[in-house]
């Protein structure tokens, strides 16, 4: 099995669940439920891989408190190597609020340490025991960011493959070193607002062939209709399976699980869009972003059932 290292942002999800109305300065609504769970995109990726398998470490910060211990257990938990996390008193763990209505649902994040990693704090000996890198959070990780493409090429030159899922830019500027950091990528998981976003073009085929570069291999991921990618130039598309969906946190970063395990087996582009699809739809059955993440035996299950 290959050995990952995600090098990420670590927080802590508190997920209202069912709110009667979205708040509005000065009132009060109430929640039929509340959970708390591991967040951010790279913990919920790092939890989604273990749970399939795989030996997974995890580089990140966090501060000295209630919210990061909470974190590191969740982490060991799950078996992954936390060697490379260690607590640090001047910092504060970050905490994302979620408020959702059956219709829509609005976060609100303190962020905390997210923002404090460099890209020379994930050290040579962290690369030299991992055969693939990912990295989740582009936007957020504003420490790491200036110097993640040096991050990428160093890592590709010590063997390690490498993909990157960019996540939401909260400035909405979408700035352009993001399509330089591309060219030592391997693997980019965008969803379709992102792809939108960062290439400028309306349509996934467009948004695609924008970010052809002809070493990234970038998989779309769009929610209920699936994923895309583009496949010796053709638009290659796969869809979403039918589950019974309690909440969404997290599941493209659970697709992002699935999809990595397959790939890093030598599976084909197709069968690891299905790995992919397959875990971000099992994963939408609990609330929070981890509960739900699906096991080898019930992604095969679903896939052996699936048309």
């Amino acid at each position: 099995m290959k050995r990952i290292l995600v090098v990420g942002e670590i927080n802590v999800d508190l997920v209202f669940k069912h709110c009667h109305a979205l708040p509005t300065p000065g009132r009060e609504v109430l929640a039929d439920d509340f959970c708390m769970t591991p967040g951010s995109s790279s913990m919920i990726c790092a939890m989604g891989l273990a749970r399939l398998g795989n030996p997974v470490a995890f580089r990140g910060k966090l501060g000295a408190d209630n919210w990061g211990a909470y974190c590191l257990d969740a982490l060991r938990n799950a078996g992954i190597d936390i060697t490379a996390v260690q607590p640090d008193a001047t910092l504060r763990t970050g905490v994302t609020v979620s408020l959702s209505t059956p219709q829509d649902r609005a976060l609100v994040t303190f962020p905390g340490a997210i923002a404090v990693l460099r890209a020379d704090e994930v050290d040579d000996a962290l690369l030299a025991n991992a055969d693939h890198l990912h990295v989740s959070s582009y936007y957020l990780q504003r420490a790491l960011r200036p110097d993640c493409r040096q991050l990428f090429a160093r890592a590709h030159a010590a063997g390690l493959s490498t993909s990157l899922d960019p996540g939401f830019d909260p400035q909405q500027t979408w700035a352009s070193d993001l399509l330089d950091t591309l060219t030592e990528v391997d693997l980019f998981l965008p969803n379709e607002l992102e792809l939108a976003a960062i290439t400028g073009r309306d349509g996934v085929l467009a948004g695609l062939r924008a970010l052809d570069n002809g070493r990234t291999q970038t998989v779309v991921k769009r929610g209920q209709l699936g994923c895309a990618s583009l496949d010796q130039g053709q638009l290659l598309e796969v869809p979403a399976f039918a589950v019974d969906p309690v909440d969404s946190t997290g599941a493209g970063d659970s697709f992002d699980a699935g999809f990595l395990h397959a790939w890093l087996r030598g599976q084909t582009l197709h069968d690891c869009m299905r790995w992919g699809s397959a875990c971000g739809s099992l994963s939408t059955r609990r609330t929070g972003g981890t509960a739900g993440q699906a096991s080898v035996s019930e992604v095969d299950a679903l896939l052996a059932n699936a048309p």
